[in-house]
C-alpha cells in the first residue's frame, strides 16, 4: 500500500516471523468495506449472500471487546470524538482506494474480495493518518470467483475445515513466499 500512496506503518519486514512498525495511536474504529452481502449484512437485511451490491459500502464499528464492537455511524464517531471530519474523510478515501487495488488484484488471481476489515492510527512521530493493520484472509471474505469457495476465516467460523489449505491456496495464487 505505501507504493500506491497509501501510508502505512509498515517500515521493512525483518524476518519471517517480525516486521518493523511505525509506533501508532489507533483510532478506535473498525472500517468495513462491502463489495457484495455476506455475513451479518446479510442476516441483517435478508439479502442472500453474494448478492452484489450497487456500490461500495462502508460501515463502521467501535473497537470495544466489552462492548461486542457496535456498528456506528460517522455521526457517532465525530460526536464522541474518535476522530475530528478530516480524518475520517481521509480513512473513507484510503478505504475506498485500497479497496480498488485489492479487488483488482484477487479479480485477476480468480478470487472475489466480498468484504475486509481495516484498522487506522495516527503516527505519533509524524501526525500523519497510516493505515495499521494486515490484510489477509483473518480481515477479509475471498470467494474463489467461479466457485465460492470460501478462501478465508469463514472456514473457521462456519467450521468448513481446511483452513490453513485455504490460506495457503491465496498465497500461491498471489505467488508469494512467506
Amino acid at each position: 500500500m505505501n507504493h500506491c500512496d497509501i501510508p502505512t506503518h509498515f517500515i521493512k519486514k525483518i524476518d519471517k516471523k517480525s516486521q518493523l512498525l511505525k509506533k501508532v495511536d489507533i483510532i478506535p474504529i473498525e472500517v468495513l468495506v462491502r463489495n457484495f452481502f455476506a455475513g451479518s449484512l446479510s442476516k441483517k437485511f435478508g439479502v442472500k449472500e453474494g448478492t452484489q451490491l450497487s456500490d461500495t459500502l462502508i460501515e463502521y464499528c467501535l473497537k470495544s471487546d466489552e462492548l461486542g464492537d457496535p456498528h456506528i455511524s460517522s455521526e457517532h464517531i465525530l460526536n464522541l470524538g474518535l476522530c475530528d471530519f478530516d480524518e475520517l474523510e481521509l480513512i473513507d478515501e484510503y478505504s475506498l482506494r485500497i479497496n480498488d487495488i485489492l479487488r483488482s488484484t484477487f479479480y485477476s488471481i480468480g478470487i472475489n474480495l466480498v468484504d475486509f476489515k481495516l484498522e487506522f492510527g495516527i503516527c505519533k512521530k509524524t501526525d500523519e493518518l497510516v493505515l495499521a493493520d494486515e490484510i489477509s484472509p483473518d480481515t477479509c471474505r475471498l470467494w474463489d470467483l467461479k466457485t465460492n469457495k470460501k478462501l478465508d476465516k469463514d472456514r473457521f467460523r462456519r467450521d468448513l475445515g481446511n483452513i490453513e489449505e485455504a490460506y495457503e491456496e491465496v498465497l500461491n495464487r498471489l505467488n508469494l513466499t512467506i
